[in-house]
């Protein structure tokens, strides 16, 4: 007889960020995360991570009860209970920020993943053996180079870190200016020296498209055997996203988001006319991010990889895409937002278990390296994350780490990301809008 859950726990938690560009504005000085622990019967401790809000906290707080007392052994028929529950609070939107804005997905997944991890103990399986149909398809993941264009942190007198002893090159760049094409291949250089990246995605959404092309010219003259992308997060109007990407194709593997929602049309009608006109393959996290999405997406032929994140779609809906990839000749991809290292595992995991092609994953993990709150962190070395033979999640919580970082959570007045706030000492006034680019007003 397999364990029951005997405790929950939730621990919204901080860390210090850098100034990271992207559509929605800039990251503020710090990120706030969301740590679910589950106990049981057994001693084990199994663990979740997904982002941070005062919707979220009063999610989990209402599918407390339906978790505490369950069995390991019935965690689909637990999990079934909390979205019923959930879904009681009515329909969410993902919204039109870079970030997802839903809470019902996110307190679904912290639960499942800290089951999972539970699961994994008591039968003595990593957690990427028991996802999806065929469990694990593959020792070791590809991450890629997650490039940011950077904020002067000089110009706000917020609290962003400085390298004090810096470690090598990426301590010191990542923590500074970089708007310009040299700036950017000289993060990806940092990026490779320390973690073997083989490919580099740039987040987008910031300057003006010709600018941002001009820093995919200059990746691929630095590393011309990359894999590379760009994602605006779809704030270019179709005409933009043709007329600024078709002379790089050739350097691009993908295009991420490179259009999205404009007058009469779609997202979904936009992205597949750009495919159409370009012969670029286009992936997603935006218009494509639940079933019925992704339904309507391909059948207008809009995506060739979608993006799906185990944080927003749950661990056993993201690798169900992968399998559905697999299934119809698509290719499987994870985005992902700032996290800590419960959600690198997570990620490796999911990735791990999805059948078929799949592309390098997306990590912020290169920017918050450093504030750990397990005692080990999933390493990427030569561009990869191995997956842990150990049970479970394989990482273990280490209490003091987490108390640190629960201090900093409750030392801040910030319960919801703002990217807007940096952005009013270099734009006074500043306010997102969803088809202009950060910088470009």
């Amino acid at each position: 007889m397999l364990p029951t859950v005997t405790r929950m726990t939730v621990v919204p938690v901080a860390g210090y960020d850098s100034f990271l560009l992207n559509l929605s504005g800039g990251h503020a000085p710090w990120f706030i995360r969301c740590v679910v622990i589950l106990e049981d019967s057994a001693g084990h401790r199994g663990v979740g991570e997904i982002p941070c809000s005062d919707g979220i906290l009063q999610g989990l707080d209402q599918c407390e009860a339906l978790v505490v007392g369950s069995s390991v052994a019935a965690l689909k028929g637990t999990l079934e209970r909390v979205r019923r529950r959930l879904a009681a609070n009515g329909r969410e939107e993902r919204g039109r920020q870079t970030f997802d804005l839903r809470v019902a997905v996110h307190v679904i997944t912290a639960i499942e993943s800290a089951l999972f991890d539970l699961m994994g103990q008591a039968v003595a399986l990593p957690v990427a053996d028991l996802l999806g149909r065929y469990g694990r398809q593959r020792d070791e993941v590809e991450a890629l180079g997650y490039l940011f264009l950077l904020g002067d942190p000089a110009r706000t007198d917020l609290p962003y870190p400085q390298p004090e002893a810096p470690r090598d090159r990426w301590d010191e760049v990542r923590r500074r200016e970089a708007l310009t094409p040299e700036a950017v291949v000289e993060l990806a250089r940092a990026a490779h020296e320390r973690y073997g990246f083989r490919d580099f995605k740039l987040k987008g959404g910031v300057l003006e498209p010709e600018r941002e092309a001009d820093c995919i010219r200059a990746l691929h003259e630095a590393f011309p055997e990359a894999r590379l992308t760009l994602d605006p997060n779809g704030a270019w109007s179709l005409e933009e996203a043709v007329r600024v990407l078709t002379p790089i194709r050739h350097m691009l593997s993908y295009a991420e988001d490179p259009c999205g929602q404009e007058q009469s049309w779609s997202g979904r009608e936009t992205m597949a006319e750009f495919r159409r006109r370009t012969g670029l393959p286009t992936a997603t996290n935006m218009i494509a991010t639940d079933f019925k999405q992704l339904q309507y997406a391909l059948q207008v032929g809009a995506v060739d990889i979608p993006l799906a994140d185990c944080h927003f779609w749950t661990m056993q809906g993201a690798v169900t895409v992968g399998e559905l990839c697999h299934e119809w000749g698509l290719t499987w991809g994870s985005h992902s937002n700032n996290h800590f290292d419960i959600s690198l595992a997570m990620m490796t995991h999911v990735a791990a278990a999805c059948p078929g092609e799949i592309t390098a994953i997306d990590t912020h993990w290169i920017w918050q390296d450093g504030q750990r709150i397990t005692r080990e962190p999933l390493p990427i070395r030569d561009g990869r994350l191995r997956v842990p033979e150990v049970p479970g999640l394989g990482v273990e919580l280490d209490d003091s780490k987490l108390e640190q970082a629960h201090r900093l959570y409750r030392s801040l007045d910030v319960r919801q990301r703002d990217d807007a706030l940096a952005m009013q000492y270099l734009i006074e006034g500043w306010q997102f809008d969803p088809k202009r680019p950060a910088l470009v007003r």
